[in-house]
């Protein structure tokens, strides 16, 4: 193992040309290990980079995503945030481009019109002075009591049957062509209730990806999302849940777990939530009235 050692421990040289900006992949030199014997060879990484959000060219919050999508996720996002409420409150979502480096796609602008646009300074008062990673959502910054207030449980009504609501995530799972190249990239996708995909995004972080299919939903003006279901391909966060419900989606499916927390909101949202779908089955936490079993 003297010379696995020694190629793990030396620093291997990038070759070959840097990726686009808005590549979701990025050359690595890599040490393969198969327990026998390691070579030195190339494989692909999923990119990670920042995007910076801004209201009206002022600074607001900066996001470690996978590059693609951007304008979508910047919209998703000020809707998770409460900043928007749909596409009457957009201006105009569009990149900004450092002037001496204009190949680089990392800041995107906002501009609210309307009441948005009244609020403006209070949510740039209100916003923390933090780096959001990809993992850690809104980092607990909205609770279920600040969404009361701004958001009423969904209605009762349309139905999904379990037949269908199996085999979403074998669906989205169809769709992560990223995810095939590096392993690296959760996804989210949204549904009819008939099971024909509607969107879906591959990103680094799990709330980005949701962002990024909602905000589709709401550059197109159709938020809220009735009659829709999103499913990920991990486990079911309050963040998640909390898109959903200021989403208007009424039915969230998740290949892994929900959290205590994100069945407690579910159930304060009127949401159908699914957990562990996968293998023909799944077990159902909330709201039961959506799914029908056929």
């Amino acid at each position: 193992m003297e010379s696995l050692a020694l190629a793990i421990g030396t620093s291997l040289p990038f070759r070959g040309p840097l990726p686009a900006a808005d590549s979701a992949v990025h050359p690595v030199d890599v040490v393969r290990v198969d327990l026998r014997a390691g070579a030195i060879g190339r494989d692909v990484a999923t990119t990670e980079e920042p995007l910076e959000i801004r209201l009206g060219s002022r600074p607001f919050v900066v996001i470690m995503r996978t590059p693609g999508a951007d304008r979508e996720l910047a919209a998703g996002f000020l809707l998770s945030e409460g900043v928007i409420s749909g596409a009457d409150d957009l201006g105009a979502v569009e990149h900004c481009r450092h002037p001496d480096h204009p190949e680089v796609h990392n800041i995107v602008d906002v501009f609210l019109v309307g009441k948005a646009a009244a609020g403006l300074d209070e949510h740039l008062e209100q916003r923390r002075n933090i780096l959001t990673s990809s993992s850690c959502g809104l980092c607990g910054r909205v609770t279920i009591d600040s969404l009361r207030s701004c958001a009423s449980a969904l209605a009762i009504g349309g139905h999904m049957t379990s037949t269908v609501a199996a085999g979403l995530p074998q669906t989205l799972r169809g769709r992560q062509a990223v995810f095939d190249e590096t392993g690296g990239l959760h996804a989210a996708a949204l549904f009819t209730l008939n099971g024909e995909c509607e969107g879906s995004a591959e990103d680094v972080g799990r709330h980005n990806a949701v962002d990024k299919v909602i905000g589709a939903m709401v550059l197109d003006g159709r938020i809220p999302a009735r009659d829709r279901a999103l499913v990920v391909s991990g486990r079911a966060s309050f963040e998640i849940v909390q898109k959903a419900w200021l989403a208007g989606v009424p039915i969230v499916c998740a290949v892994s777990a929900p959290s205590s927390l994100a069945i407690e909101l579910a159930h304060e949202a009127g949401i159908t939530l699914l957990g562990f779908v996968r293998n023909g089955g799944f077990n159902l936490y909330t709201h039961a009235h959506r799914i029908d079993a056929v």
